[in-house]
This record gives C-alpha cells, structure tokens and sequence, in this order.
C-alpha cells in the first residue's frame, strides 16, 4: 500500500524546505517540515546535510515551535529564528510568544537566545567575513524605542483594540492585514563562541520610520559587513507600490537610493564578492496591452549604473546568485516545462544551462567555488538536496541523503498539442499503472494558477498522484500566459484569460483523450485561483466534462478588481471597471451562469484575500439558483490555500467523493468530517 492511498499518511510526509550552506563549505543545513505533536500543523526543524552525500541527514533541534531561516556565523555557528522562547520542551508556542534570533554553537551544545523584540522577527542575513547581521522586525509606528513598542502593544490589548488607520493602499496582502506595525530593519553584531568576544550586540534601528516601504522586500549584507541592499517599496501610482534599490550603512544608518525607475520594481538581491555590484531582478510592470517582464539586473553599487544579463534568453529568471569569484552568476527560470538553473559569463553575457532535467531552487555556492547546492524537484519528485558542478552544462544532480523520498503510483509523460495558431502546447501526463488501451484511465484536467505560471514542479497542495492511486489520470497543460515558453506565450493571452488559455486547453485535452489509454467519455476539469477563474469559464463555454472542481475562483471580475488585496496591479492591466468595461463585460465568467449545467463543486477560503469569499458565494448562489448540480466547500479558517493538514484531509476527501460520484458512476458519499 502506498501512502498515496491515504490522504492522512500523504500529508504526514517531511518536507524539505530551506537550504544553507557554511562558509566553509563542510555543512550543509536544510529546514524540514513535519507534523506537530498534535498533529494540527506543520512545524520545521533543522537537519544537517552532508555536502559529499555519505553520511545520512541528522536532525539539529527539537522543539515544539519549530525553526526556521538557517544561517551561518563566519565561525560555522548557526544562526535560526524560532518562537521557542521560555517554553518547556514539548510545549506548543502561544499567539503571544514571539520570533527570537538563536543562535547553535559551531561546536554543538544548547542553543540560546541572541536577540529578541516585542514584534519578533521576520527575515534574517548575515555578513559571510563579518559579525553583522541584519533582521526585519514589526514595529508600531509611534514607537521611538523597544519600551515604546512594548507599552502601545500592550495598551492596543488591554483596550481591546484592533483598528487599524490606513492612509495609502494596499491594506492586506494574501491572508494578513498590513499593520498596525510596520517592518524595520535592524542591525546587530552577533559572534560565536570560536570569535572573542562571543554574544549579541545591542539592536540598532536602520530605518525609525519605514511605512509600508519592507513588505515582502528581500535583503543582503556585504560580505565585510559594512552595508545592506534591500528592495524599498514605494508608490509611483496611487496603490501600486514599486521596489528600488537602497544601500543603508550599517554604522551610520545613511541611505542611498542604487537602482530606481518609474514603473520599474527591482528586487531579490545578492551582493558580490568584493561588494561592489549587486545582482537583482528588474521587473517592468505589465500595463493594458503588454505582460511584465522579468530580467537580471546587474548594477554597480558606487555608481548606481546597471545593465541586463541574459536578456536575449527570454526567460522568466528569479533570484540570482553570484559565483565564488563573482564573475558570474546564477540564477534559474522556467522554461519548457522545466525550471532549470542557469549560468551567465558577466563579460561575454554568454548563457549556459547547468542542468538539464528538473525545478531547482534554493541555490548555495561554495566559497571556493567548488559545488553549487541546491533542491531540486519534479512533477514526480517531491525536494531533495542536490550537488552540482558550478561549471557544469546539462547536467544531472548528485542527490544528497535526506529525508522526504517517496515513489509515486504511476508514471509520467510528456504531452503536447498545436493551438489554432501554429503554437506548440505541451503538458505533463500523470498516469497510473493500470492505465492501458485496453483499461483507459478516466481523465482530470488540471489547470495551473497565476495566471503566469508554469505546472514543472512538485506540489504539496494539489498533488496528481493522490489521484494517480486512485484511478485517475491527470493532465497539466500550459496554456497561453505560462511562463517558460518565451514573451510570445504570454501575450497570446494577455487581456483575454477566456481567450487563448481556453482554447489551449481544449486543445491539449482534444490530444490527451485521443489517446487509447484515456477514457474520453470520463473527464473533469479542476483549478485554483486563476485555474479556478478558467474551471468556470470552462463551465460557461463547454459541457464536454462530467463535473468541475473550483477553488478559489474569480466568478465576477467587476466584483473582485474592487475587494481583492491589490486592486492598482488590476486596473493597471485591466482598465478600471467603472471607466473600461469592455474587458470585464466580455471575459468575466459570470456573465456566462446560464449557459452552466456542469455539476460543480465550489471551494473557498474565508480568509483569502487575494480572491476573496464573496466571488466563492456568489458563484454558488448562481448555481443554487439556476438549480445546476453543486456543493460549497467552505473552509471558515482558511485563505487562498489549504494549509492545516486537517483541512488538506477534508480538501482531497471531498473532491475525492465529488470525482467518485460524477466520473466514476458511484454513489454520493459524504465525508465523515464535514
């Protein structure tokens, strides 16, 4: 029996997360997630990784609240995050315990406390030849000191208070609302036992009064320790903030803007060697006509002077790493299905494919340039640690012992189709072992969020081999707008999501059932998100499947641009609904209710932002009204996704029944848990 075939043992899988390596190069750290004491969540723990794949993963802590954020001292201590505080071992941290830095001797031993605030902290980076390290921590705006923060805070709680005053959008962001406090970075100088002097520094505030400027902006430290590079968001366009580029000296606090320009982000930066240049990604906003474009962004830090990298590739690159010598960098990017991991020569621009096969993520270099480090995935293959050569060409990953290894129920192939247009669709098939001309597996067509976006990875959310065990075979197509396939791709379905994405993914579904090991006659269609924006549009356009599935679904565009997290990026690309109807009157799925007759199993998050409950219950009322076949999934403490593992349960049990009862002939079984 495979642990496929019970959705509780799946979601029981370690799940490796996080990858650091020392600057010596002879540790290697990942974070791995499993399932609390209690069984209600996930808690990460730090495990040690041998680099040359020999001795077998050891687990560094232990404790209830977990770990998270490795990172190396310059004398191999390691640095964590956690909200372990003053619990005793075995206690479940509390909504008041709060994210300190801790810090684990080099040596081993207990690990202790290094620094702590009343808003805890966020992210960390340290210095790789120095003591300085550089945290984020959430701070209330009107407090000038630590015990500032601590008396607001605990006046906000003893009034009960929970307002917040917004003088600029946006407000939330996914599932959490922004503010009261605000994200601050801070600076400290934290030494190991193995340097003199051993301790933590008193906390420095680098930035007293940032707004809303660090949300979700990442950050780096030089390596001699002197100045960080973060992104700092601020709005050029009323709603829609825009990241540059900000050196900030870690003695003096000083700021200098390094990279800035209108309509322009720039973001995820690395710092190189000798600290002169910082690589990021430079992403130009899309607008009415065009979709955003991504590029690496190379930019001398004196002079504020940038260029691109690898911009011929036509890629969709994210966080670029520098080489041990700095004169190179890595980074990697969808393409053709895959997300491979590239390498481009800073003097000849010249770009090389280091591996073949595969989604890689989580890059680490050797400081001597020796091995790249990173995870690695398939759509068949949930992370593991994996060596590369930093030189290397095409190359396959050395995999590295760790927890998480699991065999999938079935196989999978490669698919493709050829749009109206000429335009090569490809997927990946999911199929099962006993899928065969002469046992055709019934078919789910699996469509991918984002819009941009590409199905090339292991998902821990919407798996297809919990479907694979049971029967099914699982295609997941990208349409028009993934990424991967070049700009083309996605301006073929750029202002026209019904368009384009639609008819690729008949297209590709026309191909997948054709085949002899595929019961065309038993299909369903299944997304979220975006996906669950197309499952409904597929409703409204088509009767070709026996039942649809969607999750977290865009029903009435005009309805969502104005209650979703960020309306400004929507309007952007959409036109205002109230000034440019004509795109929301003509690709909004709920303008299409009458023409539905699909049964159709409507799930949603009440805490979702992004795409919030009310686009959920409008389309079930549509349905409830127009009396087509349907049932509402809802989760009253979840948000765009489902996270607690009992709530994933109840998520694959009941989409499980749903596909039972309407693909398969079966009789409706409810749920237990619901």
């Amino acid at each position: 029996m495979s642990v496929f075939d019970d959705v509780a043992e799946f979601v029981g899988l370690p799940r490796v997360n996080e990858l650091r390596l020392s600057p010596d190069g002879t540790r290697l750290v990942a974070t791995i997630a499993g399932l609390s004491r209690s069984g209600k969540k996930y808690v990460s723990a730090l495990w040690e990784i041998d680099p040359a794949g020999q001795a077998p993963a050891r687990r560094l802590t232990f404790s209830a609240a977990g770990e998270s954020s490795p990172r190396f001292l310059r004398d191999g201590s390691l640095l964590f995050l956690s909200k372990r505080g003053d619990q005793q071992d075995g206690d479940e941290p509390t909504d008041k315990d709060t994210v300190g830095l801790w810090m684990l001797p080099a040596a081993g031993g207990e690990a202790r406390r290094v620094a702590a605030r009343p808003g805890g902290f966020a992210r960390v980076a340290v210095a790789a030849d120095a003591a300085a390290v550089v945290l984020t921590t959430a701070t209330l705006p009107g407090a000038a000191s630590v015990e500032d923060d601590e008396r607001l805070r605990k006046e906000r709680e003893d009034r009960d208070v929970g307002a917040i005053l917004h003088e600029s959008s946006p407000v939330r962001y996914w599932d959490a609302d922004l503010g009261p406090a605000q994200l601050r970075l801070v600076a400290t100088d934290v030494t190991g036992p193995g340097d003199p002097g051993g301790g933590a520094a008193e906390l420095r505030d680098l930035t007293p009064q940032p707004g809303r400027a660090l949300d979700e902006q990442l950050f780096a430290v030089a390596p001699d320790g002197s100045f960080a590079v973060t992104g700092w968001a601020e709005a050029d366009e009323p709603g829609l903030p825009r990241a540059h580029l900000l050196r900030i000296d870690l003695a003096t606090g000083d700021q200098r803007v390094i990279a800035r320009e209108k309509g322009v982000s720039f973001g995820e930066p690395s710092i190189s060697p000798d600290g002169r240049r910082v690589v990021c990604i430079r992403a130009v906003d899309g607008d009415y006509d065009s979709p955003p474009q991504h590029t690496v962004w190379l930019v001398d830090i004196e002079s504020g002077e940038g260029r691109p990298l690898a911009a011929d590739a036509d890629l969709w690159p994210i966080r670029p790493l520098f080489s041990a010598d700095g004169a190179a960098v890595f980074f990697t990017s969808d393409e053709l299905g895959r997300h491979p991991v590239f390498r481009v020569d800073l003097d000849t621009g010249d770009v090389v494919r280091v591996t073949s096969d595969g989604h890689y993520s989580e890059l680490s270099i050797a400081r001597d340039g020796s091995a790249l480090f990173a995870l690695y995935d398939r759509v068949d293959r949930p992370p593991v640690p994996v060596r590369l050569d930093p030189g290397g060409v095409d190359q396959e990953p050395r995999l590295l012992r760790a927890p998480g290894h699991v065999d999938v129920p079935g196989r999978l192939e490669e698919v493709a189709a050829t749009a109206a247009d000429g335009t090569t669709i490809r997927g990946w098939l999911a199929l099962p072992d006993t899928a065969t001309p002469d046992s055709p597996a019934p078919l789910l067509l699996w469509i991918h969020g984002g819009p941009l976006g590409s199905s090339n990875s292991w998902s821990w959310r919407w798996n297809p081999w919990l479907m694979t065990a049971k029967g099914y075979a699982v295609v997941l197509p990208d349409p028009a707008l993934s990424t991967g396939y070049g700009r083309h791709m996605l301006q073929r379905g750029w202002g026209q999501w019904g368009g384009a994405p639609y008819d690729d993914l008949m297209a590709i579904t026309d191909a997948v059932v054709a085949r002899p090991d595929i019961d065309a006659d038993r299909t369903a269609a299944m997304g979220g998100s975006y996906g669950g924006y197309m499952a409904n549009w597929v409703a409204g356009h088509t009767d070709r499947f026996r039942c649809i599935v969607t999750h977290a679904s865009l029903w009435s565009l005009e309805s969502f641009v104005g209650a979703t997290d960020l309306p400004a990026y929507w309007v952007r690309e959409w036109g205002a609904p109230d000034r440019d109807p004509s795109r929301y009157e003509k690709w909004s799925p709920d303008r299409f209710a009458d023409a539905i007759v699909t049964p159709m199993l409507v799930i949603h998050g009440d805490k979702d932002y992004r795409v919030p409950i009310g686009e959920g219950l409008s389309l079930w009322w549509a349905l409830q009204q127009r009396g087509v076949e349907s049932k509402f999934l809802y989760f009253p403490d979840e948000n765009h996704w489902i996270l607690k593992p009992g709530s994933a349960k109840v998520w694959y049990d009941t989409v499980h029944a749903w596909l039972a009862t309407h693909v398969l002939g079966r009789q409706w079984e409810r749920p237990g848990l619901v």
